[in-house]
């Protein structure tokens, strides 16, 4: 019992804890000019993320579950549309009542493509349809390369808020996140049997590279004092992630029931088109928004889904995975 508990132990939600208070802590090294020289390490960390995911993705099992099409389209369409529209109509009934990093950093948020590591293993715990988990998520994670910053600018450009030419964030995304996905996936020809060996030590290597962008990510907002007098922000941002959280997972579930979906699609479904990634969300932030001092509230309301989702989802998991055998 000991080894399996240490076994599941994960450091990667207290590390962003402890990630952000170092931040507010020692600020210096990470922000502007800082010796960490953040402008440098944070593009190196994203290439590196981008070509691990490169690296880790097998097109075998993307494909295993690629049949499924009405599945794939609701997951798609609730993580780049129906998640939009529900931020759009919940910044409107916020209004003034949260800054507008905030807002923008929910709506950021919505424009995310989902998780894939954490949709898979949920799936799979709950004894939904993996090989289309897989898929979706998979599928998700590319189309989001594209279509996250394209959302994003739109909303920046309808709000008035434009921080940075279009064109330049396209040119980033290619090289930083782009490029290297493609080369990491152009070398699992040599690779694939390394990083099956080593999974454990990718997904660390990816998790510590994400706390570090997480830390510069606040450096600056800390070292500006942007944060002063955000308080009422933050609970505002907690409640309206929560809200968002259930209102797209009761939606997904009641399409599922108009569909005819089984049990096992319905629960790849909600785990997939429920889910938002902060190891993809935090690097495209960094290229996005990277020049502005408030990169860290435009982070806040991923960082609290993330830790969220996590929960619920694992609770759910762990409930439907102990329903009886069909038959």
């Amino acid at each position: 019992m000991t080894t399996r508990t240490r076994r599941r132990f994960d450091w990667f939600l207290p590390g962003m804890g402890v990630s952000v208070a170092l931040a507010f802590a020692f600020p210096g090294p990470g922000a502007d000019g800082g010796w960490l020289h953040p402008e440098l390490l944070t593009k190196a960390g994203v290439a590196l993320i981008f070509f691990l995911h490169g690296v880790a993705m097998s097109f075998d099992a993307l494909k295993a579950g690629a049949f499924r099409w009405r599945l794939h389209l609701l997951v798609q369409l609730a993580t780049f549309q129906l998640f939009p529209m529900l931020g759009l109509l919940m910044l409107a009934v916020a209004g003034g009542l949260i800054s507008p990093s905030l807002r923008l950093g929910f709506f950021y948020l919505c424009a995310l493509p989902s998780t894939v590591s954490s949709s898979v293993a949920m799936t799979s715990a709950a004894r939904g349809n993996v090989p289309a988990a897989v898929f979706n998520a998979t599928l998700s994670s590319l189309i989001g390369v594209a279509v996250t910053p394209a959302l994003t600018a739109w909303y920046l450009g309808g709000s008035g808020t434009s921080r940075q030419p279009l064109g330049g964030v396209i040119l980033d995304m290619v090289v930083w996140l782009v490029l290297p996905l493609v080369v990491g996936q152009l070398a699992r020809r040599w690779l694939a049997g390394w990083a099956s060996r080593n999974k454990r030590t990718i997904d660390a290597v990816d998790k510590g590279t994400i706390l570090l962008l997480v830390y510069t990510s606040f450096c600056d907002s800390v070292a500006m004092n942007v944060w002063s007098g955000h308080g009422a922000d933050a609970a505002w941002t907690f409640v309206g992630t929560l809200l968002l959280f259930f209102a797209v997972m009761g939606l997904i579930w009641a399409t599922c029931d108009l569909l005819g979906f089984s049990t096992e699609d319905r629960i790849t479904a909600v785990f997939c088109g429920s889910k938002k990634t902060l190891a993809s969300g935090v690097p495209m932030a960094q290229i996005m928004f990277g020049e502005t001092p408030e990169l860290g509230l435009i982070l806040l309301p991923i960082m609290i889904y993330h830790p969220m989702q996590l929960l619920i989802c694992g609770v759910l998991a762990g409930r439907w995975g102990r329903r009886p055998e069909a038959g």
